[in-house]
């Protein structure tokens, strides 16, 4: 009890106050919830079901009863499994993102270049060479999407010059144009699959789950940045369900709310590629055992964006609309 009541004051202390009240009004109101009630039921389940605050808001709690309840891995439950399945000491290689484009070069296909040392220069005349019209500038430590900005080029050595060294961001990357299929669906920012993977004891690949990150009128294509998730049938590459928001003032979308084009039923190219690429790609370190995998496809194919030791348990849940944390019983 006592490390669930430090994990509540941590998460009280770290969460978004302005989207918590946000939430907090909006359930009260519209669920006819006195707000001393409500209160209680948001602390007494943050100790019982070791969840953040805002989690009993994302997984609905206030809809949900005991045992619904207890099959959703919140935040406490979730940092304590990935804790085992990616030790401090192994889970490096993932956390950077300059050392996992190293180590997993085999499945990367876009350039990038890592900024710092002074070699400023040397990546301006590299970038300019190449002739990129877009480049994207992120930290090689981010997290979300936070602070990752795209930039378009002139091939102005003076201009770019002067962006590199004012900015926070260490990491230089090319820009990724995806499948036309996924550019169709939506061409506001670059569309990814999420894809969990967990080692089994005879360390075999099994997956957790599949998702699209669909972008709405965003370059980054996090939830919490405002856009949508769906879930992806294993086997065929197939959406099977709507896209849902991780704000719960929102309604799922049936169709993609700027293109139009509909979401269930729309075919992910390259699955079998995708999948084969993830599976290889979880054994080649194999000390880090459940890995969130970020996925580019484009008319070429997949590659590798990013591996994930503290995957999304949002991303991995509100899709499928039920909590999984049973999944995860067998490998403990």
């Amino acid at each position: 009890m006592i490390k669930r009541l430090l994990y509540l004051a941590y998460n009280y202390k770290e969460m978004d106050k302005q989207k918590f009240r946000k939430f907090f009004d909006y359930v009260s109101d519209r669920y006819k919830i006195s707000k001393p009630a409500l209160s209680k039921d948001i602390l007494v389940s943050s100790l019982t079901y070791n969840i953040a605050p805002l989690d009993y808001f994302y997984f609905r709690f206030y809809e949900l009863n005991k045992t619904k309840r207890d099959t959703y891995a919140g935040t406490g439950f979730m940092y304590e499994y990935q804790l085992k399945m990616n030790p401090k000491e192994t889970r490096a290689i993932l956390e950077d993102k300059r050392r996992f484009l190293k180590e997993y070069a085999n499945f990367v296909r876009h350039k990038y270049y890592v900024l710092g040392n002074g070699n400023t220069n040397e990546v301006i005349t590299a970038v300019t060479e190449a002739k990129f019209k877009k480049m994207v500038l992120k930290s090689s430590d981010g997290q979300c999407g936070e602070g990752v900005e795209v930039i378009e080029l002139e091939h102005d050595k003076n201009a770019l010059k002067e962006k590199l060294n004012h900015t926070k961001n260490d990491l230089l990357e090319e820009y990724i144009v995806q499948h036309d299929d996924l550019m169709k669906l939506s061409p506001s920012g670059l569309n990814t699959v999420r894809i969990f993977t967990q080692l089994n004891k005879k360390n075999e690949v099994d997956i957790l789950g599949c998702r699209l990150r669909i972008t709405i009128n965003s370059a980054v294509d996090n939830l919490a940045a405002g856009n949508i998730a769906a879930p992806i049938d294993e086997m065929t590459g197939l959406v099977t369900g709507s896209g849902v928001y991780s704000d719960i003032t929102k309604t799922e979308e049936i169709k993609h709310p700027v293109t139009g084009v509909k979401i269930e039923g729309f075919q992910v190219p390259f699955w079998p590629e995708v999948m084969n690429m993830v599976k290889e790609a979880a054994l080649l370190h194999p000390q880090n055992r459940s890995i969130g995998w970020d996925v580019a496809i484009t008319n070429e194919g997949p590659e590798l964006l990013e591996g994930n030791h503290n995957w999304c348990k949002l991303l991995w849940q509100l899709p499928v609309k039920k909590g999984l944390k049973p999944v995860l019983a067998k490998y403990i």
